[in-house]
């Protein structure tokens, strides 16, 4: 079983973004059920998160199980709420058995400052 992503282990000034790039490789018979769980889970945390500044996923050019996952969050409590919010839990749910691995590092912003909203 994959572990749950863990919040940052740096502490964060409030109002500083909280940015993520995870790097998932799945099993790649499940590519097409993953791609649409994880286009769920983006989707709907854009829409009903907006702390969640930016979601974006592509799939490795060399790799097709492999995927890059880039996240923005306005702060990270903003991050450790979305962690919670019952469409992750259900996308960590239903992909659980997909995954082989999951990386997540941890980033700060530098300038420029990201765009506003």
């Amino acid at each position: 079983m994959i572990p749950m992503p863990q919040a940052p282990a740096m502490p964060h000034a409030p109002g500083i973004p909280c940015v993520h790039i995870a790097e998932i490789e799945i099993d790649p018979t499940y590519r097409q059920a993953y791609m649409a769980a994880l286009n769920d889970e983006i989707a709907t945390a854009l829409r009903v998160e907006p702390r969640v500044l930016v979601l974006h996923a592509v799939p490795d050019q060399v790799n097709p199980a492999r995927f890059i996952v880039f996240e923005m969050y306005a702060d990270v409590a903003a991050y450790q709420a979305h962690l919670t919010t019952p469409h992750f839990m259900r996308y960590k749910s239903a992909t659980a058995h997909m995954v082989k691995s999951l990386k997540l590092t941890e980033a700060f912003p530098g300038a420029p400052e990201p765009k506003a909203l």
